[in-house]
């Protein structure tokens, strides 16, 4: 499976965005996630899905502000970002796994992402 992320800006603090995460193929056996990096830091996970059972997992740095879910239909994968803030500002990526969970995928070795990402840049 191919993946093609979109869907960043420039906001304000407090504003809201969502990511897009589209697939080529069947995802059926995938976990996808998205990752993060900020500019001098390494990269981060931020949240999971799995695309059978849809269970999801997430970042603390995240919990409660993000959703992440699945358009079926449309093989693509929403990161819902809510109540942004200064530091949630990172050019943010993609990744699908198969065969693992979506917790799993918060841990070690990271998904490689595809494609460029999407740039977040958040204003105070």
């Amino acid at each position: 499976v191919q993946l093609q992320a979109s869907g960043g800006g420039l906001v304000q603090a407090g504003d809201s965005l969502r990511l897009s995460c589209a697939a080529s193929g069947r995802p059926s056996s995938y976990t996808m996630g998205w990752f993060r990096q900020a500019q001098g830091k390494e990269r981060e996970f931020v949240a999971a899905i799995n695309w059978n059972s849809g269970i999801t997992y997430y970042a603390d740095s995240v919990k409660g502000r993000f959703t992440i879910s699945r358009d079926i239909p449309n093989i693509t994968v929403h990161l819902q970002m809510n109540d942004l803030k200064p530091e949630d500002t990172a050019l943010y990526c993609c990744a699908a796994k198969r065969f693992t969970t979506a917790q799993a995928m918060a841990g070690p070795p990271q998904s490689d992402c595809w494609g460029q990402g999407t740039q977040v840049t958040v204003s105070s």
